[in-house]
């Protein structure tokens, strides 16, 4: 028997925002239940659809039911989400978003609750007004935690809306050409004659590629020979930066997914990375990503906090540290992370992430580079962090980034350059 599609989004709804699991853990499984690639579409995106509007779709429910379903009918809620995000979002018909979500709910085991579910969708229906968030708290307009908001609103007085509406915004495909495996003239000539429209909007960086529609990346021309990978602009930046050498020995510390390694060896075929992150599962995929590219590193299980768990101890040219973060800066592509992430988490993740910074300089060969990075906008775990190292570290210079940016940190935030938001920051360590 075929699962039901919307009963399974309400579901994986559920579990991120009630239950605090990431939809990057329960979206693939789910969508493995169906075997059709347009339905598994869909899944992704109602499931994105309902955690970017949240806020929005409660408001509505809130103006047409007495209180929200609660305990073991809380699914049901979710799934009424589901419902009103069709009939505002997508170019579903009005009676098949109402018949298929209402057939759901018995899917649900929700059958006493179809009446309700019904009506409730009959009135968004019939009332556009219900969606009038004008006097509505700056949560549910902007659709973001009332604590991100305001941090936002602090670290950029001028530029924070900017921001929120880049987070509203479905992310771009970026692909990054590997040039040990293909030309870049070669595989956009091949891009060009599958008919895939594509750009290559940075001058200075020709292997980044942004595709003008969304495409299942499997299906592209040259996937299984290793032609290119799949990284956000922002992210591709990181290993120009820290422009390895083929005689180097490079540590990429928290590497996982792999997309900086991949880049770091198409940079520096001969160079000797490691490839180190804590999370053994998340090295899986790792693994399977470098075998695809043709890329040979040293991929080991351990935690950048306590190098001396798994350090050789011989010293490294260049270091590339991405290090655990709010993740804020890619809450386009993962909408659930404005519900997973607390407040409370940001002071609890700088300290890591000082921790981290302090544990792996010394490591670092005199005269070598480290590329401190994060994929967040909140100063705490950028900006902030550098400035407080600095003050405990003499030996340690801001040097430039490059590529033209001349200075040594850089906060791209989400929508800049088409990009997600991203922050480096480039230091060597003194000669002796």
């Amino acid at each position: 028997m075929t699962a039901n599609l919307r009963a399974v989004a309400a579901t994986c709804c559920y579990q991120v925002v009630d239950q605090g699991k990431s939809l990057s853990d329960v979206l693939p499984k789910a969508q493995f239940q169906f075997p059709l690639p347009a339905d598994k579409a869909l899944l992704q995106e109602i499931c994105f659809g309902v955690l970017r509007y949240l806020p929005q779709l409660d408001f509505v429910c809130q103006q047409l039911m007495a209180k929200p379903l609660i305990k073991q009918l809380r699914p049901l809620q979710f799934l009424i989400y589901v419902g009103i995000y069709q009939l505002k979002f997508l170019r579903i018909p009005d009676h098949a978003a109402v018949g298929e979500t209402v057939e759901a709910a018995r899917a649900l085991k929700g059958e006493s609750m179809t009446k309700l579910i019904n009506g409730v969708l009959r009135s968004v229906q019939r009332k556009p007004e219900l969606f009038d968030v004008s006097q509505a708290p700056l949560s549910v307009q902007t659709n973001h935690p009332s604590w991100l908001v305001q941090s936002l609103q602090a670290a950029y007085p001028e530029q924070w809306q900017t921001v929120i509406d880049a987070n509203q915004q479905k992310a771009p495909l970026w692909l990054r050409v590997n040039t040990q495996r293909c030309s870049i003239d070669q595989f956009c000539q091949t891009l060009a004659d599958a008919g895939i429209a594509f750009s290559q909007p940075q001058p200075q960086m020709p292997q980044a590629i942004l595709l003008e529609q969304a495409i299942d990346v499997t299906v592209l021309p040259g996937y299984a020979e290793g032609w290119f990978a799949v990284q956000d602009l922002a992210a591709q930046y990181a290993a120009l930066f820290l422009t390895p050498e083929n005689a180097d020995r490079v540590l990429d510390a928290c590497c996982a997914p792999g997309g900086k390694t991949g880049h770091l060896l198409e940079l520096a075929p001969q160079s000797q990375v490691l490839a180190l992150d804590k999370d053994p599962q998340r090295l899986v995929r790792v693994r399977e990503n470098l075998q695809r590219l043709g890329h040979q590193a040293d991929v080991k299980a351990g935690d950048a906090a306590t190098p001396k768990q798994w350090w050789d101890g011989e010293l490294y040219d260049r270091i590339l540290l991405d290090v655990p973060c709010s993740a804020t800066g890619v809450i386009r592509r993962h909408p659930d992370i404005r519900w997973l992430r607390k407040s409370a988490d940001i002071a609890a993740l700088a300290t890591l992430q000082q921790q981290i910074l302090i544990q792996i300089w010394p490591l670092l060969k005199p005269g070598g580079t480290l590329l401190y990075a994060t994929c967040s906008v909140l100063p705490q775990e950028n900006q902030q962090q550098i400035a407080q190292f600095l003050a405990h570290h003499p030996d340690a210079i801001p040097v430039a980034l490059g590529l033209g940016i001349d200075d040594s940190q850089w906060q791209i935030l989400p929508g800049e350059q088409s990009a997600d938001g991203f922050f480096y920051a480039k230091l060597q360590k003194k000669a002796n």
